[in-house]
C-alpha cells in the first residue's frame, strides 16, 4: 500500500511538472520568441532535473537532497556554448530548471508544488509580456564617426535609433575612427507613423502594367504593338 501511494504521489508530482513545463514552453515561450531549437533543450532539462532528483530522494533522506541540490545549482550556471543565448531566454531556462526540482521534491505538498508552479508561470508570462514596456529598446550600435562631446554622440544617436536614455561606450577605434556604443533608447512615435505611411503607400500605389509573355512574343513577330488589344475577329 505504502508502494502504491509512493507511486502514485510521484506520477502526480510529474503530471504537475509536465503540464506546467508544457504551459511555459509551448504557450508562453514558443509564441512570443519563436526558436524551435530551444523547446526540446527546456522539456529534456526539466525532466531530466525532475527525475533526477525524485530518484537521490528515494536513496538517502539527507546526502540524496543535498546531492540534488548541487546537481540543480551546476545545471543553473550552465550556459549553451554553441549558440548565443538572450537574458529573457536564460530566464525560461532557470523556470524549467524550478519547476523540476519543485515539482520533484518529495517532503513538498502537491498543494504547495502546484501553486509554486503556478506562481513562476504567472510572473514569467507577466514579465516577458510584450506589452510590457514596450517603448523602450537596446541595441549595440557601431558608430563610423568617435565622438569626443557627449551632446554630439547623443545627438547622433537620437538621429539614428530615437530618444537615448543611456548608454554605455564599450569600444573606441581611432585607427578605424569607430566606435561600439551599448544604446538604451525609448522608440518614438514618428518612427512608427512614418512605417505605417510608408507601408499605406506602397500598398496604395498603381500596379504596372503586365501583358502575357507569348501574346507579347507573337505580337512583335507580327509587327503590331504588343500594348494594343487583339481585334475582334468578325465574320
Amino acid at each position: 500500500m505504502d508502494a502504491l501511494e509512493t507511486y502514485g504521489q510521484l506520477a502526480a508530482r510529474l503530471a504537475i511538472d509536465l503540464a506546467a513545463v508544457s504551459v511555459l514552453t509551448f504557450a508562453v515561450y514558443y509564441p512570443r520568441h519563436r526558436r524551435r531549437d530551444l523547446v526540446p533543450a527546456y522539456l529534456a532539462l526539466n525532466v531530466a532535473l525532475f527525475s533526477v532528483v525524485a530518484a537521490l530522494s528515494r536513496v538517502g533522506e539527507n546526502g540524496g537532497m543535498a546531492l540534488g541540490f548541487g546537481l540543480f545549482g551546476v545545471l543553473s550556471i550552465i550556459r549553451l556554448r554553441s549558440d548565443s543565448i538572450q537574458h529573457e531566454e536564460v530566464a525560461y531556462y532557470f523556470t524549467t530548471l524550478v519547476l523540476g526540482l519543485l515539482c520533484a521534491l518529495p517532503h513538498l505538498p502537491l498543494a504547495v508544488a502546484g501553486a509554486l508552479a503556478t506562481l513562476l508561470l504567472l510572473v514569467i508570462h507577466i514579465a516577458d509580456h510584450p506589452r510590457l514596456l514596450s517603448g523602450t529598446r537596446r541595441v549595440v550600435i557601431t558608430l563610423d564617426v568617435v565622438h569626443a562631446d557627449q551632446a554630439a554622440l547623443r545627438a547622433d544617436l537620437a538621429r539614428r535609433l530615437g530618444e537615448p536614455l543611456t548608454w554605455t561606450v564599450r569600444k573606441v577605434d581611432f585607427v578605424r575612427d569607430l566606435m561600439v556604443v551599448d544604446v538604451r533608447f525609448r522608440v518614438t512615435e514618428l518612427s512608427g507613423g512614418v512605417e505605417r505611411r510608408t507601408r499605406s503607400t506602397a500598398q496604395s500605389a498603381p500596379r504596372s502594367r503586365t501583358i502575357a509573355l507569348p501574346q507579347a512574343l507573337n505580337a512583335v513577330r507580327a509587327g503590331g504593338d504588343p500594348n494594343r488589344p487583339p481585334a475582334k475577329e468578325t465574320v
